[in-house]
Order: C-alpha cells, then structure tokens, then sequence
C-alpha cells in the first residue's frame, strides 16, 4: 500500500504541471483552543492548515494539525505534537468524461488517504467515494474505506461522511461543516471507535470589507468515542467530549 501512495503522488506531481488540471483550490489557516481532551493533556491549542482542490482527474483535500499541550507534557510526544491526512480521490466521471450520476449519487470515486504524524500513526485507506446531491447541502461525501495500519492492529472498515451547509444571516452567512469518521469493527487491541467533528462557524470577514467566506470565528465540537481506538473503562479514559474555540482565515 505504501508503494501504491507513493506511485499515485508520483504520477500526480508531474501531471499538475500541466495546464488545466487543477480547476479550482482554496487554503485556509485555523486556530483552536480548548479544554477535557482525553488520553493526551486536557488543554490543547492547535493550529491547522488545510488545502482542498477540484482537479481534472478527481479531488484533493490536506490537513496538518500542529498542537501544542500548553507546557504540559504528552505521554508520546513532548510538549507539541503534529498529525495530518493527505487525500486524493479519482473521479470515474472525470477520467472517463461521462456522467455517471444516479439518483441522488453526482459522482463515483476511488478513495484514498495516507495519515502520517508523530510517532506509531502510519495508515493507509483505500474505498470507495460518492458525491451525493442531499437538499440544504453545498456538498456531501461518502466514503468507504480499507484502514491498513503500518506494522499494528487496526486493519478494519472506516465510514466517512463529509460535509457543508451554509445558512445565510443577513449580509453574512453561518457555516455548518464537519466529517465523521466511524470505524466500525476491532482489530487485536484497536477498539471500534467513532469520531464526530462539526464546526459551526459565522462569517465575520464580511463586517469588515473582506471577502465573504475568508474569515470566520466560531467552535468545533469533538466527540470520539474509544479515542485512537483504545477502549474507554474506568481505569482509562477515552470517551472525549471538547468544544474548541476557533477562528479560520481562507486566502
């Protein structure tokens, strides 16, 4: 699997040269502070950049989290830690230049991530994708995939949605938008667990002559169950429940 990311990277960095294949991108910067996480230290200030592209042949989303524990020390990794997701999806649509919509289903994909960070965190996911037309929603993924830890247990299925809705207020806007990440079966020592991760944002940007949508304030709401997939007892604790406080600049 390591093999297949890195030939697909490989592939896709020479044809991005090329003009035409990426259609649109937008990156942003966020900063969020909050307190109760569970396993690692309670309170947490992160900062997090993300990129999210359309391209001729699929879609790419990334996310790095750089968290600090607030002078606290972590039990793997120090004072400060770091975690991202690199995503590309394939388009059936695109590649083939055929409208393959059906019912509520816009498009078909192949799905793919690779989650890297400090210490023993090496995934590779490979599904399936669908882009869905639900009503009230700017957009709405699913995805289906094969977790393929690097060298420990956790080789299972993971569930992902992905979303956005905006709501207008005025002459601004509230921003719903979030994903799940539901891993729905055990492997050896990895427990099945659930990630839910909204954020609820407003659109501050435009009350002072930026451009809508760039910058936003608002929280994220965390909830994950048996976190990193060690199971919750009263020894242990793992359940989280954690309202961030965020602010979010798009450039």
């Amino acid at each position: 699997m390591k093999r297949f990311m890195l030939a697909a990277a490989a592939l896709v960095a020479p044809i991005a040269q090329a003009a035409g294949l990426v259609q649109w991108q937008d990156n942003s910067l966020s900063y969020l502070y909050g307190k109760d996480f569970e396993v690692n230290p309670p309170i947490q200030q992160t900062i997090t950049y993300e990129h999210v592209s359309g391209w001729s042949v699929g879609d790419l989303f990334i996310f790095t989290d750089y968290t600090m524990f607030n002078g606290e020390n972590d039990f793997l990794n120090g004072e400060s830690t770091y975690y991202g997701e690199f995503s590309p999806r394939f388009s059936f649509g695109k590649i083939l230049d055929k409208d393959l919509s059906f019912g509520v289903v816009k498009d078909v994909l192949v799905a793919t991530t690779y989650e890297f960070g400090e210490g023993d965190v090496e995934s590779y996911l490979i599904g399936a994708g669908a882009d869905l037309a639900l009503p009230g929603f700017d957009f709405f993924q699913l995805n289906v995939y094969q977790r393929l830890p690097d060298g420990r247990d956790g080789d299972t299925v993971q569930i992902t949605p992905v979303w956005k809705m905006t709501f207008p207020v005025g002459e601004s806007a509230i921003v719903f938008d979030g994903f799940i990440d539901w891993v729905v079966n055990s492997d050896g020592d990895y427990e099945k667990n659930i990630h839910i991760n909204p954020q609820i944002k407003y659109d501050t940007g435009v009350h002072f002559g930026l451009k809508e949508r760039s910058l936003l304030m608002g929280i994220e709401y965390s909830y994950w169950k048996n976190k990193y997939g060690i199971k919750d007892s009263s020894a242990f604790k793992t359940d989280q429940s954690v309202v961030n406080l965020m602010v979010k600049y798009h450039f």
